[in-house]
């Protein structure tokens, strides 16, 4: 019984940061969080590409 609690609670305690993570990287303005630039990027030359030709379908 208590160790059906304590996974609860870091599952509970994971999906929660992640979802922190996400509002607090959309809060500052990230276009794209699964970007590891963010398409935060100053110029294509140095082999940026931003999200809007990412298509991971």
């Amino acid at each position: 019984m208590v160790q059906n609690i304590i996974i609860i609670a870091v599952i509970v305690l994971i999906i929660g940061a992640a979802a922190f993570y996400v509002y607090k990287a959309k809060k500052s303005g990230r276009k794209c969080i699964g970007c590891p630039d963010g398409c935060s990027c100053s110029s294509k030359e140095n082999g940026c590409s931003c999200c809007s030709g990412h298509k991971d379908n």
